[in-house]
């Protein structure tokens, strides 16, 4: 199954001053990371908003559980943690990853975990 990585391209850390933003440098750099990736898909968001949290990400995918994960710095190290823990919730039956299997690049990220959508 699919998980998804929703960016939120509007976040901007402290200290920015202009030009692209700092959740848009994240998406570019978790777009690279993520490109080839069979059990992982990208979009972008324009404000997710958790701006105190900034730059953050949404992992989702049908009927498992959702997390919003932030405080991230639009880093290659933090593209590639958060790709593979989206893999490894695309694995996952649950969406839930082992404490033990979160890359170090996640760990500290977590906001928010969410119930899947009730079947209808």
């Amino acid at each position: 199954m699919t998980s998804w990585i929703t960016v939120c391209d509007t976040c901007k850390r402290d200290g920015w001053l202009q030009g692209e933003t700092d959740g848009e440098v994240l998406a570019e750099l978790v777009e690279a990371a993520a490109d080839g990736a069979n059990s992982v898909r990208t979009r972008r968001l324009s404000c997710t908003m958790g701006c105190k949290r900034a730059c953050n990400v949404t992992l989702q995918a049908d009927g498992k559980l959702a997390y919003t994960l932030g405080e991230f710095e639009a880093t290659q190290e933090s593209a590639e943690a958060i790709v593979e823990y989206a893999t490894k919730h695309a694995l996952s039956e649950s969406g839930q990853v082992p404490y033990r299997e979160w890359p170090a690049g996640v760990k500290g990220h977590f906001v928010t975990r969410m119930a899947p959508l009730p079947e209808e």
